[in-house]
């Protein structure tokens, strides 16, 4: 099991920016892809941001080229850099890994296939 601690998570006006920060620990396997999901009060978790183990990346619309995912595999941590945040933006952001055969990163982006998540770190964006 993999352990995830976010951090980073805070309120900014709309326009500004934010570092997110996910520690991890434990096993997290050669074959691999970490992600970042928010959700907001009665909406499913949206997977908006994914790496893979070879540091491919994939992104939703709404976050390309407003967002960057990276890690840092030294540190053994996961980042999402968010820049020009609007209120739309305003979630609760989770980190989560998975296992992951290199099928398409589509799949690390659904939040039923995986295999531990953080708390959470709230993200809140004033107008």
């Amino acid at each position: 099991q993999v352990q995830l601690v976010e951090s980073g998570g805070g309120s900014v006006q709309a326009g500004g920016s934010l570092r997110l920060s996910c520690a991890y620990s434990g096993f997290i396997g050669n074959y691999y892809c970490m992600s970042w999901f928010r959700q907001v009060d009665g909406k499913e978790r949206e997977g908006i941001a994914t790496i893979d183990n070879d540091g491919n990346t994939e992104y939703v619309p709404s976050a390309k080229g407003r967002f960057t995912i990276s890690k840092d595999n030294a540190k053994k941590t996961l980042y999402l850099e968010m820049n020009n945040l609007t209120p739309e933006d305003a979630a609760m952001y989770y980190c989560a890994h998975r296992r992951y055969g290199g099928s398409g990163l589509y799949i690390c982006r659904q939040a039923h296939g995986i295999d531990s998540w953080g708390q959470g770190t709230l993200v809140t964006v004033s107008s």
